[in-house]
C-alpha cells in the first residue's frame, strides 16, 4: 500500500502525503494553495459556484467533467488532473475563449459564481462539439446566478466555440502520459491525526474487488465513499468525524457496465452520467428521470450504486429500478448474495447490509415487448431538486390483460417501496379505467405519507393517485401527451 496522493494541476505533479481524508477540494484550493477563484457558496453541491473539471483517462482517450470540489474529497484526485478557473489562462495573459465569450456577452455583473459558470462551460467545451440550446441548459442548470441573469451566460455559452483553440495534439499526448504515470495498481492508504482532537483517521482507495473486500473485512464499521454527493454533506453540513473512509472510485471492476441478452449490469461505481444512456436506451422514462435527479456536476460524481446503498426515502434511482424489477448483488469477502432491490430497503435508514458487507453491482432485465414503463418526478423546482414524489410504473400487458404490475413509489413512505395493494387489484385483469381506478383506491392501503416541507401528507397522496392516472392515460394511448425525448422542444 502507498500513502501518496498524486495528482496533476497546471500540468505540475503535485504529492501529498498528510492530508485530512474529508478535506474538501474547496478548502484545499482556497486555504492550503490560494486559488480564491473557486467560490463557496451552498457547501453542498448545489450552486455550482465551486465547480471545477476533473480529467482522467478512460483507456486511452482524456475525459473532462464538470464536479463540484465542496464535496469532493482531496484524496479521490489521485490519477486525475485537476483544472481550476485560474488553470484556463493562456501564457501570454490572454483569456480562454469560454471567458472571453462571458466577456464579450457581459454575462458577469458581481462576479460570485461567474469562476463556476467558466468551469461548467469549459467541460462542455472540451466535448468538442458547439452546444444546442437544450444540451447548454442542462450543462448549466447547476450553477445558479443571483444577479446577472442568464441570458447573457447562455449566449456566452453558444458563442464560446466560435474561436475554438486548436488541439494541441502535443500536449494532450504529454497529459495523458503523465496521468498513465499515475496510474496505482495497488490500494492507496492513507494516516493522518487531526490535530485539534487528536484522532486518527485512515484512508483506503482499493483498485481491484479483492482489496475493497479484504479492507471491508478489516474494517467493517468504515463509511463507504462514492461520488460523495451524500457522505460530503456529513462532513460540510453535519460536521461529522469520518475515523474510517472506504473510496470505491478506483475499483475498476465496479465501473462496468455490461448488456446481456437478458439484463443490463450496472457496477456499484458507475456514475448516473455514465449509466443514463445506456438505461434510457431500453428506458427513455428512467433515462430522462435521471437527468433530473441533479445537475450535471452532481450525475458526473454520484452513483447508482452509493444512492442504493444510502438507502434515502426520497433517492429517484430506487422507484426506477424497482419498477424495472432490478436485484441488487451484495458482497462481503468472496461470497456474494442477490436480493430484489425492493428487498434492501428495511426502515428508515436500515438497510439488509451487514458490517463488512458492500454493493458490488445492480441488474436491470431488459424490457420485454409487451412492457409499458413510465416514470414520473414530483418537486418545487423542474431541474435539480429533491422529489415530493417519485412515482414508476411497469405494467406488462397481453391482450388487454395485465399480466404484471410493478408500481413503486419515493418519498411515500420510509423506504422507496412497492404499491402492493394496488398491484394486486391490477394483475390478471383488464387494462381498463375502471380497473385503475380500482388500484387508485387501493394506495390508500399501501401508503399514510407524512407532511414535510416538500408537501403535505394529502397532496402526496393526491399526486400519488393522479399519476397512476395519468400512466394509464399514456400507456392505453388516450392522450398524446409525452414529452421524454422532446426536450428541446418543450423548453424552447
Amino acid at each position: 500500500m502507498t500513502g501518496t496522493v498524486r495528482f496533476l494541476l497546471d500540468g505540475e505533479y503535485h504529492e501529498l502525503r498528510d492530508v485530512d481524508p474529508s478535506l474538501s477540494v474547496l478548502n484545499f484550493l482556497r486555504y492550503q494553495l490560494a486559488r480564491t477563484g473557486t467560490k463557496e457558496g451552498c457547501a453542498e453541491g448545489d450552486c455550482g459556484a465551486c465547480t471545477v473539471v476533473l480529467g482522467e483517462l478512460v483507456g486511452d482517450r482524456l475525459r473532462y467533467r464538470a464536479v463540484n470540489a465542496c464535496i469532493l474529497f482531496v484524496p479521490t484526485l489521485d490519477g486525475k488532473e485537476l483544472i481550476t478557473v485560474e488553470s484556463l489562462k493562456a501564457k501570454d495573459g490572454s483569456l480562454h475563449p469560454v471567458q472571453q465569450a462571458l466577456v464579450d456577452s457581459h454575462g458577469s455583473q458581481c462576479g460570485f459564481c461567474t469562476p463556476g459558470f467558466v468551469m461548467s462551460l469549459y467541460a462542455l467545451y472540451e466535448e468538442g462539439e458547439t452546444p444546442d440550446r437544450a444540451r447548454l441548459n442542462d450543462a448549466l442548470a447547476g450553477n445558479l446566478c443571483r444577479c446577472t441573469g442568464y441570458g447573457p451566460i447562455v449566449e456566452a455559452g453558444l458563442r464560446m466555440t466560435e474561436a475554438r483553440v486548436p488541439v494541441d495534439a502535443d500536449a494532450l499526448q504529454e497529459r495523458v502520459d503523465a496521468l498513465k504515470s499515475l496510474k496505482r495498481h495497488e490500494t492507496l492508504k492513507l494516516s493522518h491525526k487531526d490535530r485539534l482532537t487528536g484522532n486518527e483517521k485512515v484512508y483506503f482507495a482499493p483498485v481491484n474487488l479483492e482489496g475493497l473486500a479484504d479492507i471491508s473485512l478489516a474494517y467493517p464499521d468504515a463509511t463507504y465513499l462514492a461520488g460523495g454527493t451524500d457522505v460530503g454533506l456529513w462532513v460540510t453540513k453535519q460536521h461529522r468525524e469520518l475515523a474510517q473512509i472506504i473510496y470505491v472510485g478506483d475499483v475498476e471492476d465496479m465501473k462496468h457496465i455490461d448488456i446481456t441478452d437478458r439484463s443490463v449490469e450496472i457496477g456499484a461505481g458507475v456514475s448516473y452520467t455514465d449509466a443514463v444512456e445506456v438505461l434510457a436506451r431500453h428506458y427513455p422514462d428512467m433515462g430522462e428521470l435521471i437527468r433530473r435527479i441533479g445537475s450535471v456536476q452532481i450525475r458526473n460524481s454520484g452513483t447508482i450504486g452509493g444512492n442504493i446503498a444510502n438507502g434515502s426515502p426520497i433517492g429517484d434511482s430506487m422507484p426506477a429500478l424497482i419498477a424495472a424489477g432490478a436485484t441488487v448483488t451484495l458482497r462481503m469477502g468472496a461470497l456474494e448474495r442477490t436480493m430484489p432491490l425492493e428487498d434492501y430497503f428495511i426502515d428508515y435508514g436500515k438497510q439488509d447490509r451487514q458490517p463488512g458487507e458492500f454493493v458490488a453491482r445492480v441488474s436491470v432485465p431488459l424490457p420485454n415487448e409487451n412492457l409499458h414503463y413510465r416514470a414520473y418526478k414530483i418537486s418545487k423546482r423542474f431541474d435539480q431538486d429533491i422529489s415530493a414524489v417519485c412515482a414508476c410504473f411497469a405494467f406488462e400487458v397481453n391482450k388487454g390483460k395485465i399480466e404484471e404490475a410493478r408500481i413503486a413509489y419515493g418519498g411515500m413512505a420510509a423506504t422507496p417501496k412497492r404499491a402492493a395493494a394496488a398491484e394486486r387489484a391490477l394483475v390478471g385483469e383488464a387494462f381498463d379505467a375502471d380497473r385503475i381506478e380500482q388500484a387508485v383506491a387501493a394506495l390508500a392501503e399501501d401508503f399514510s405519507p407524512i407532511s414535510d416541507m416538500r408537501a403535505s401528507a394529502d397532496y402526496r397522496m393526491a399526486v400519488a393517485q393522479n399519476l397512476l392516472r395519468k400512466a394509464f392515460i399514456e400507456m392505453s394511448g388516450e392522450a398524446d401527451i409525452r414529452l421524454v425525448g422532446e426536450r428541446e422542444a418543450a423548453h424552447a
